[in-house]
């Protein structure tokens, strides 16, 4: 059970998105009032729900994370998602990624490989009412083929180089953001179109491999 009121928790969220998200540059309003809605403290599962909008990434057991508050806001701006977006996720983890974007896009599909983690966030997900949220547990490293193409795609682990095999699942204009690379790391945006595939490179992160462990160390 999470501790405290309703209006107590809504109020630490919102000052989370204004002071760690906001504050540091991202604008689009549709992202913000989606993190705004998006209940990090019961997707966290945690009974601090101030620990839910600390300043950085926060364990949820099996040697994983969700990420810092303003990676996931980052991450998710950078699709540029319109409302009509079919979406892929590869790491669901606690759900919290997945519900926002199941806030911004018309359909998301979720690979997680820990089979604990992704029944969990399934139960979360479905207890808070998400009905365009398909999870599956299995290795995301072949994105999900069978319901390929996807508008967007989102990967929250780094590999230390593209999985083209993925990005192919990618409609003709779609959008996949991810971390590469190894010690150093950095955020990319990868382009699809009739041409073949623009990367761009956006601001340094700081991963686990899309191996396994947690998956964002703190900026």
């Amino acid at each position: 059970m999470i501790k405290g009121h309703r209006e107590d928790r809504d109020t630490l969220r919102r000052n989370m998105v204004h002071s760690q998200i906001v504050a540091r540059g991202i604008k689009d309003k549709k992202v913000i009032e989606a993190m705004i809605r998006v209940p990090r403290e019961i997707l966290a599962d945690t009974d601090d729900p101030a620990a839910a909008f600390y300043d950085g990434p926060l364990t949820i057991g099996y040697g994983q994370t969700i990420s810092q508050p303003y990676i996931v806001a980052y991450m998710t701006e950078q699709l540029e998602l319109s409302g009509n977006e079919k979406v892929l996720e590869i790491g669901t983890g606690s759900g919290y990624q997945s519900a926002v974007l199941a806030e911004l896009a018309r359909e998301v599909y979720s690979v997680e490989i820990i089979e604990e983690l992704s029944r969990a966030a399934r139960s979360r997900l479905a207890d808070l009412g998400y009905k365009n949220i398909h999870c599956r547990c299995g290795d995301g490293a072949s994105g999900w083929p069978e319901e390929a193409p996807f508008d967007a795609i989102i990967i929250t682990a780094a590999p230390t180089e593209i999985p083209w095999s993925i990005a192919s699942q990618l409609t003709e204009a779609g959008r996949m953001i991810l971390p590469v690379g190894d010690s150093i790391q950095q955020l990319q945006r990868v382009t699809r179109s009739e041409d073949g595939f623009r990367v761009e490179d956006l601001i340094g992160v700081r991963f686990v491999p899309m191996t396994g462990g947690s998956r964002e160390t703190e900026l």
